[in-house]
């Protein structure tokens, strides 16, 4: 299949519209910072047809597939094999200071999902993989047999907001004691077989948030975000815009976190005037979280879970 064939981009115009203001603008440069199979930014390119765009993404794959869906884009796309924690460096070897414009469209992309061999999809069978660049790091098989037992119920509670981690737990380490974990139907019928009636009639396949735990330890997903949301805003330039696709509370929270400490005022209580070092750096410009149309979730039932957020930089740095 083609990139364009199997990749349906979350919220488009939405995220066009948040960012034309600031792309509109002679010279300007945007950062993809999940480029995945290219979606969004061949929506920009087209769109802004003064713009540059850099494109981030850790997975080999989808940097290939990309690069051929850009390339009658030219020079105008520049692609980096990175992740978005590094967006400052990576800036700073593009001898970028600032940029106007960064988008970022988090979790497991399309292709991840549907290349059966990856391990991120759980309605099917495949080796328990999940890293989202497949020439480093340890796996979700690894993880599973080697991880101390506290240390996976941590990871299924915080990252997967899972109630029955150690339910969970203690049949995955009677069983890797058995036999090492090494493909993904293995662990979805364990979790089938451990859970309690009730709490499999609720919320969809009961792997799900297991999966999703071990995918965001597999990746380093949260303490990445930690680094890159904060960079973005640091680097964006005045008029510049921000928007963010999250796909799971986690990460929703520490975006709003982020967007709302910008937008709020740094002055002690009590002052008659506000010191321009004090005023806010950013404004926001969704109320609250967005949610994907029904027309949207449709049209690709992978934005059903969509939350969307946007700022703009008002101020420079606080002095």
């Amino acid at each position: 299949m083609t990139s364009e064939s199997r990749h349906v981009p979350v919220m488009l115009q939405r995220c066009l519209d948040l960012l034309a203001p600031a792309l509109e603008r002679p010279g300007a440069v945007v950062v993809d910072c999940t480029l995945g199979l290219g979606g969004h930014s061949e929506a920009l390119l087209t769109r802004f047809p003064e713009a540059r765009l850099i494109g981030l993404d850790r997975d080999k794959e989808a940097l290939r597939l990309s690069g051929e869906r850009l390339a009658p884009f030219g020079d105008r796309a520049t692609l980096v094999h990175a992740i978005y924690a590094d967006l400052a460096e990576v800036l700073d070897s593009l001898g970028l200071p600032a940029v106007q414009g960064v988008l970022f469209d988090l979790g497991v992309s399309s292709m991840q999902l549907d290349e059966a061999d990856r391990g991120f999809a759980y309605a099917q069978d495949a080796p328990l993989d999940m890293r989202m660049d497949q020439t480093t790091g340890i796996s979700a098989a690894e993880v599973l047999n080697t991880y101390a037992p506290g240390e996976l119920v941590r990871i299924l509670r915080q990252y997967g907001e899972e109630k029955q981690a150690k339910r969970i737990v203690s049949a995955i380490v009677r069983e890797r004691e058995k036999e090492p974990f090494s493909n993904s139907a293995r662990l979805v019928e364990l979790i089938r077989d451990a859970l309690p009636q009730a709490a499999k009639r609720t919320g969809g396949n009961p792997a799900k948030r297991t999966f999703q735990a071990l995918r965001i330890e597999v990746n380093g997903e949260l303490a990445g975000l930690e680094r890159a949301i904060p960079a973005a805003v640091d680097r964006i330039a005045v008029g510049g815009r921000i928007a963010v696709l999250s796909y799971h509370s986690l990460e929703d929270r520490l975006v709003k976190q982020v967007f709302a400490a910008g937008a709020t005022s740094t002055a002690p209580p009590g002052l008659p005037v506000v010191p321009e070092k004090y005023q806010p750096k950013l404004k926001l410009l969704t109320r609250g979280a967005e949610l994907p149309t029904e027309e949207e979730i449709a049209e690709n039932r992978r934005a059903a879970p969509a939350r969307f957020r946007g700022v703009e930089r008002i101020r420079e740095a606080r002095l």
